[in-house]
């Protein structure tokens, strides 16, 4: 798909005037830099690395609660909360995805802090 010139004008002029007059190769290397950026999209992908964070993650947050010594609905009541909070604020995306990805509900918490091997040295550290 093609633009008009007349198009890509109009847009510099009303959305970046100080782009106005910069050669082409500095476009085309903004437009590169851009089209390569991570998004929250490509870092929860299906790729297997991806899953395994998937998975990886919750353990961790789980183990985070245990160390803390509060009660494991804290996961529910502040960090899935706190976790929306940084999707929608910082990275200006969509948070129902990810957040059904981490389940921290207090049972799920509890089976995997039980589920670790060596728990009782994580809870006394």
């Amino acid at each position: 798909m093609t633009t008009k010139p007349s198009k890509v004008e109009d847009h510099l002029r009303r959305c970046h005037p100080d782009k106005i007059g910069k050669d082409l190769k500095y476009i085309q290397t903004l437009k590169e830099k851009y089209e390569k950026r991570p998004t929250v999209h490509s870092m929860f992908s299906s790729t297997s690395e991806s899953n395994d964070d998937g998975l990886r993650a919750p353990y961790n947050i789980s183990i985070l609660i245990a160390k803390s010594g509060k009660p494991h609905t804290i996961g529910e009541h502040l960090i899935l909360p706190a976790i929306e909070e940084v999707l929608k604020t910082v990275l200006r995306k969509s948070s129902f995805d990810i957040l059904k990805r981490i389940p921290l509900s207090n049972n799920t918490v509890q089976r995997r802090i039980d589920e670790l091997p060596g728990n009782e040295a994580l809870l006394l550290a």
